[in-house]
């Protein structure tokens, strides 16, 4: 394995250049490694990441075996459905304005992409497991659609021993004319664990939806980023919860670009935080000057669940042209007084009351999921960080529990 400090220098870096990153290496070096001053990075700790000097790990290939899932260990495809396309490859379509510099380190030190190709309607379930400990480690995914169709992904991410491993990974998503994709990503980070920062680019074609969620939670850091591009008569949307505890550094970082015409986007991120958790959210929307008949909304809301919890919220509107529509807010605070005041005066304690309108902020996200099988998961997931067990997965698997899904335990 080669050992690299990546902020030695990008000279060090170009020994990994190949024809097809001349692009990659050229934006790295216009943009230059992020340090704490870097806008995107402000809140993160990205100094004590680029200042180690890492094992740049790369599993060897294997041959793929036929499974429901695309099971990817360690950046290698491992299995995955018989009928999906699923290939490497060294040629890349990289996004040639990304304000991410880690999107473009990514394809550097990716030889190859994992490629999906989807050509008909599709439910996917991808898995990514770690079990590298203390390397850097990169991979990156590269899909495509078809025009037309619609397809479904589910993103989880497991740990396997893979302690202070630096995962860089990303996905380019390029969505053709009338195609509608929905992809949601599940992660749980606990501390000890891999820090991520995931360095995402969505490209939508005319006429194309995307609807993602991501729902970041635990008590350890990770960041994630994504640039959006979209066409004519395209619709994004993006929904994000996120619950931060312990000295966790969690968010999304994100620019959304209205390239053409009467294009339609909506972001709503809910942030829960505690003990000395910190949140970000630092989310542009940028319409450009063909981006007429635009409609575009933005709105954070956090919740704080004790005073040393910090959120970091930023959204932001750069608008070229007149004929728009577009609004962005944000809002931080406790849990209502009110209402708590409502609960406990129904028999309910302090504690329960808390919990009550927690998971009905969190609620508001999550069922959003069209998918119900998915939609329980995230639930499970949510309520296992949260409460310390899932009451869900409780009752789908005993049916001798006395206990109500938010009740107190007798």
């Amino acid at each position: 394995m080669q050992t690299l400090t990546l902020k030695e220098g990008l000279q060090s870096l170009q020994v990994l250049q190949t024809k097809e990153t001349e692009i990659a290496v050229s934006r790295l070096a216009e943009l230059t490694l992020p340090t704490k001053k870097t806008e995107e990075y402000r809140y993160f700790d990205i100094d004590a990441l680029l200042s180690k000097k890492w094992q740049i790990y790369r599993a060897k290939k294997a041959d793929i075996k036929v499974s429901d899932i695309v099971e990817i260990v360690d950046g290698v495809v491992v299995s995955a459905p018989k009928e999906l396309l699923v290939s490497y490859s060294a040629q890349r379509d990289i996004d040639t304005k990304h304000f991410d510099a880690l999107y473009y380190l990514g394809h550097i030190l990716s030889p190859e992409v994992i490629e999906l190709h989807c050509k008909s309607d599709a439910n996917i379930k991808i898995v990514h497991r770690f079990t590298q400990a203390s390397v850097l480690l990169a991979y990156r995914l590269q899909i495509k659609t078809s025009p037309n169709i619609s397809v479904n992904i589910a993103e989880s991410f497991e740990d396997r021993d893979a302690k202070d491993t630096f995962v860089l990974y990303g996905y380019d998503l390029h969505v053709q004319r009338d195609a509608r994709v929905e992809l949601i990503k599940d992660e749980t980070l606990m501390e000890g664990s891999y820090v991520p920062v995931y360095s995402n680019f969505l490209e939508l074609e005319a006429q194309s939806t995307v609807n993602i969620f991501s729902f970041d939670f635990g008590n350890a850091d990770g960041l994630q980023l994504l640039r959006a591009k979209l066409g004519e008569n395209s619709t994004f949307n993006a929904k994000h919860l996120l619950y931060a505890k312990g000295n966790g550094k969690r968010g999304t970082v994100s620019h959304i670009v209205h390239a053409k015409k009467n294009a339609t986007s909506s972001q709503k991120a809910k942030n829960i935080l505690q003990d000395k958790a910190r949140g970000i959210f630092d989310a542009l929307i940028k319409i450009e000057h063909e981006g007429g008949g635009t409609k575009a909304y933005q709105n954070s809301q956090a919740v704080l669940l004790n005073d040393g919890a910090y959120m970091a919220s930023k959204p932001q509107l750069e608008i070229y042209i007149d004929d728009v529509e577009a609004s962005h807010g944000s809002s931080i605070g406790e849990l209502d007084e009110e209402q708590l005041f409502y609960l406990r005066s129904r028999g309910i304690t302090l504690q329960e009351a808390k919990k009550i309108l927690i998971l009905a902020f969190a609620n508001d996200i999550i069922d959003g999921i069209e998918d119900r099988e998915m939609r329980e998961s995230v639930h499970i997931s949510f309520e296992n960080v949260y409460y310390g067990e899932s009451q869900l997965e409780c009752m789908a698997t005993c049916h001798n529990c006395s206990d109500t899904i938010i009740g107190e335990k007798s």
